[in-house]
């Protein structure tokens, strides 16, 4: 399931040990079939963005522009639009920690890091993006073959599906990101003295604000990473009050297979957000975040609004769903709510979950 191929929703299913026996990998990596759930660095001066009042408005705005311009013929919450406009700003550069070592926890347990680190080696697409998120890409030498964003960062043929350390080491790192120890690089780089964060994926919020301390003190960047952190935290509060709580019928699409998520899945608690009805929690029975859904049970169930997860990977589009058989008569395809989601930034607990929420939000606000 997700990895270096092009599914990008195994590596969850496979964490929660609930999906038929998928490899483990970050959703950010891609595999045949499936896809879903990388880190704020648009760089944007949006000083105004960091205003509570600025935040809110701009907020408002997007859902209202993102409603008006989703549609069942190009149902897009426009994700370069949605990128450039919902981004929490990067923290400005501040000064370096000196208070080196550091010993933060992560989930190999306690990592010390002797001194700040100048070549960090990131694996993980979302830990990418969390460490420019936080103003410390200048720190980083190499990144996975699936960190698609942000664009400057220096992406290489690594793996971190199948990671080889040899590769990694040649690249003498004094710090390295993955999502996943299954290959165990964390005991074959500490061996060398590499200290390895493992990373894995978010169950919830507070476990994306927790993940960001941890990058940032490990960097040398924890007041940068506590404001991106705050920052996130705050926008996605103001984006659920300023929406109007709709009981809506909702369907998440994970792949073109019909896998969804949940409310057990991190994806799932998005749109808890918002009250709501997921029909993918009905299949759940094991509680694994990821159930396929037959064909005809989505047609009974009869979402009122489609959100696409597959856009890119899977190449679906509101037409391609709406020719699906027995669709035609479903609430979302018949009124066009059908959103086009960027498939990574679904994929992903990174910041840019920030531009998840807004698209959801627009999504439903078209119910």
């Amino acid at each position: 399931m997700p990895g270096d191929g092009g599914d990008r929703w195994g590596h969850w299913a496979a964490t929660s040990g609930k999906a038929r026996g998928a490899v483990t990998r970050e959703p950010g990596d891609r595999l045949q079939a499936h896809n879903p759930f990388v880190t704020i660095h648009e760089e944007m001066e949006m000083t105004f963005l960091r205003r509570p009042s600025g935040r809110v408005l701009l907020t408002l705005s997007m859902v209202a522009a993102l409603a008006a311009c989703s549609s069942s013929d190009g149902g897009d919450a426009s994700p370069a639009a949605t990128a450039a406009a919902t981004s929490v700003a990067p923290t400005a550069p501040g000064s370096f920690a000196t208070n080196f070592p550091v010993t933060v926890t992560a989930a190999n347990g306690e990592v010390t890091i002797k001194a700040l680190p100048s070549a960090i080696v990131s694996l993980s697409p979302t830990a990418t993006e969390m460490v420019f998120a936080i103003g410390a890409g200048g720190q980083v030498i190499a990144v996975d073959d699936q960190s698609t964003y942000p664009p400057e960062a220096p992406k290489t043929d690594l793996s971190g599906f199948t990671p080889n350390v040899e590769a990694i080491v040649a690249r003498k790192p004094d710090l390295v990101l993955v999502s996943d120890d299954g290959a165990k690089l964390s005991e074959s780089l500490g061996k060398l003295d590499i200290p390895v964060l493992v990373l894995p994926p978010a169950d919830s919020f507070e476990d994306i604000y927790a993940q960001l301390t941890t990058v940032g003190t490990a960097v040398g960047k924890g007041a940068e990473a506590k404001g991106v952190a705050d920052q996130v935290r705050s926008t996605i509060d103001e984006i659920v009050r300023s929406a109007p709580k709709k009981n809506v019928r909702v369907f998440h699409e994970v792949s073109t297979d019909l896998y969804s998520a949940s409310s057990n899945s991190f994806i799932g608690k998005v749109y808890a957000l918002f009250g709501v009805t997921n029909i993918a929690d009905a299949a759940d029975t094991d509680k694994g975040g990821y159930p396929q859904l037959s064909n005809e049970a989505i047609v009974a169930a009869d979402p009122q609004v489609i959100f696409l997860g597959d856009t890119k990977y899977g190449e679906q589009t509101p037409a391609t769903v709406s020719a699906r058989a027995g669709w035609s008569g479903i609430d979302a395809v018949k009124n066009g709510r059908i959103v086009n989601l960027d498939d990574d930034v679904a994929a992903r607990w990174s910041p840019r979950i920030v531009e998840l929420v807004t698209a959801v939000a627009a999504g439903l606000a078209k119910a």
